[in-house]
């Protein structure tokens, strides 16, 4: 006979306020299914928040990058992204075909173009992170604001500890690996 691990209630009583008996072991204490739950719900709502970014999820995330980032690459981008380079051809050239985008010479390697966001391009972003955010209040609704605050900082402190972070946005940015620890350590604060 196996035994089920023992998981820490949150407080004194084994069956806490929101409803969920942390000493069962039962299958909404798993980390797996929250997360796989969470994500779910996430994507049938953001689909709609993000409808107007060719490219859909993709296009924003490339928006995102090419706006808060020094400019680069689209192979540094599909890189950084996690977004196989063919699809982030298709990504960009929908975002450049709607005027959200324009191909750009590096500075030093003109071989090299980079993906630089335009006006058309920053207005939409900013529209879709409006839209985006509504979601995302709605979707943490039982949450406090201070705990949305604390969720979304430690999952971005668990999704920047996959892989190596560090010399992804060194290529990403062509900075040295010790800059880029710094640019790491100063977002993750």
């Amino acid at each position: 006979m196996t035994s089920r691990p023992t998981v820490s209630a949150p407080v004194d009583d084994p069956v806490h306020p929101d409803g969920i008996d942390w000493g069962s072991g039962g299958i909404e204490t798993q980390f797996g299914w929250s997360i796989q739950a969470v994500y779910q719900g996430f994507v049938r709502t953001a689909q709609t928040a993000v409808a107007d970014v060719p490219g859909g999820p993709r296009g924003y995330q490339v928006l995102v990058a090419i706006t808060t980032e020094e400019p680069t690459s689209q192979l540094a981008l599909a890189q950084r992204l996690g977004i196989d380079k063919t699809q982030m051809t298709y990504v960009i050239d929908a975002l450049a075909e709607g005027g959200h985008v324009e191909r750009q010479p590096h500075p030093r390697d003109r071989r090299i173009r980079q993906v630089v966001p335009t006006d058309a391009g920053r207005a939409l972003l900013e529209s879709a992170r409006v839209s985006l955010h509504d979601v995302e209040e709605a979707l943490m609704r039982d949450l406090a604001p201070d705990e949305r605050t604390a969720l979304r900082r430690l999952l971005a402190r668990v999704a920047l500890g996959l892989g190596e972070p560090v010399k992804s946005v060194a290529y990403s940015l062509g900075i040295s690996e010790e800059t880029a620890k710094s640019y790491l350590k100063r977002i993750r604060e």
